[in-house]
């Protein structure tokens, strides 16, 4: 087929481009014709709340990617739509990540339909997004009257989706691994690159830090004497998306700064796997979500998880095989780490990660895609 995805990519750095990169690889490499149309103004500089949205890895190899698309210019939505259209791709695939992304992509599809042979597809992040808006609502709703078809990887969103539309075709799939993040370290090796105790006992909160991720939950059960005790650290590795002053003030009044390391910067693609490899066990504290590419990285390091029963995080860690889930309850988080400990669990935990991978492979996507096709 003749493939083009409208989304983030690079320039651009994280998941969303990771994900879309992953998915023309896997086309390109079952001989399907690819390529990716991406941003020259993804977000206004005063709506993104980290301090870049650009990568300074190198570009992917292999991917024709064109920048073209301004978030905020609907003369341009039209002009991209009109030449996507003028390509007739067979697919065209969207990454639907955000409200304020619906009018822009929204359009774009509108226009394209216009050539009567392109079939569009739509990989659904969120529908309603985590962090509310005015107008989130509006923006969904037609942004799903332009598309024909949705992939949902959680099955809340793909619930949250009869909100808008209850007749055109939908397929479950869950979030495939992230595999491209180099391959798995040592413990040790891991711990030596990032200077940490080769015997020490350390759990991982990775990703950008937004309020609905709750670490402020996770602060406050690393300040549980237990934990304390069993000198248990955690590794915070990733970019604060708002103010870092409550988190940092919390640290200081728990006490437990010596129990914390701070990562605070984006973490690099390429770093991606000694922040994965160094841990016993990673943690996803979140108050709410749909899926998470945290989780699928953990899958791919072959690393336990700690994850709370919100969105669909329950629905591919399952409790008691792989890792925990619990409630994003402070106490329920602090127990579950004990008891990871306590119990030696490690060894446990990780054969059945090993096991459990399996089930998300980047062919399990495109096979969806397909299913809606036909």
């Amino acid at each position: 087929m003749k493939i083009i995805i409208v989304g983030t990519a690079y320039p651009y750095r994280g998941g969303l481009s990771a994900f879309n990169e992953r998915l023309a690889y896997e086309y390109l490499n079952r001989g399907d014709e690819v390529e990716i149309y991406t941003f020259t103004l993804q977000y206004p500089s005063f709506l993104f709340p980290g301090k870049t949205q650009y990568s300074d890895e190198p570009a992917p190899q292999g991917l024709t990617i064109h920048r073209r698309i301004n978030s905020i210019n609907p003369l341009n939505w039209m002009r991209v739509g009109r030449e996507i259209a003028r390509k007739r791709p067979d697919l065209l695939v969207t990454k639907f990540w955000l409200p304020f992304m619906a009018p822009c992509l929204g359009t774009i599809e509108r226009r394209v339909r216009r050539n009567h042979h392109t079939r569009i597809v739509s990989i659904l992040d969120n529908i309603i997004p985590h962090e509310h808006r005015p107008g989130d609502r509006l923006f969904a709703r037609y942004f799903v009257r332009s598309t024909d078809a949705f992939i949902a990887m959680s099955r809340s969103v793909l619930d949250d989706l009869n909100l808008f539309d209850t007749k055109k075709p939908r397929q479950f799939c869950p979030h495939p691994l992230y595999d491209h993040y180099g391959y798995i370290l040592s413990k040790d090796e891991a711990r030596r690159i990032l200077g940490l105790d080769p015997d020490g006992r350390y759990i991982l909160f990775f990703g950008f830090i937004r309020h609905y991720k709750g670490l402020d939950l996770l602060l406050d059960a690393m300040a549980d004497p237990r934990i304390r005790q069993r000198n248990i650290r955690l590794i915070v590795a990733g970019e604060f998306y708002g103010d870092s002053k409550p988190y940092l003030q919390q640290i200081e009044q728990l006490g437990i700064a010596d129990s914390i390391k701070l990562c605070t910067d984006f973490i690099p693609d390429s770093q991606v796997n000694r922040y994965f490899c160094a841990a016993d066990l990673v943690t996803q504290p979140y108050k709410s979500a749909t899926q998470s590419g945290v989780t699928q990285i953990a899958f791919h390091f072959e690393r336990p998880m700690l994850v709370t029963d919100v969105g669909g995080l329950a629905e591919i860690v399952p409790d008691g095989k792989i890792g925990f889930v619990v409630q994003p309850d402070v106490q329920q988080i602090a127990d579950a780490i004990v008891r990871y400990y306590d119990q030696n669990l490690e060894e446990d935990f990780t054969l059945g990660v090993r096991q459990e991978k399996k089930k998300y492979l980047w062919t399990n996507m495109t096979t969806a895609i397909d299913n809606l096709l036909k």
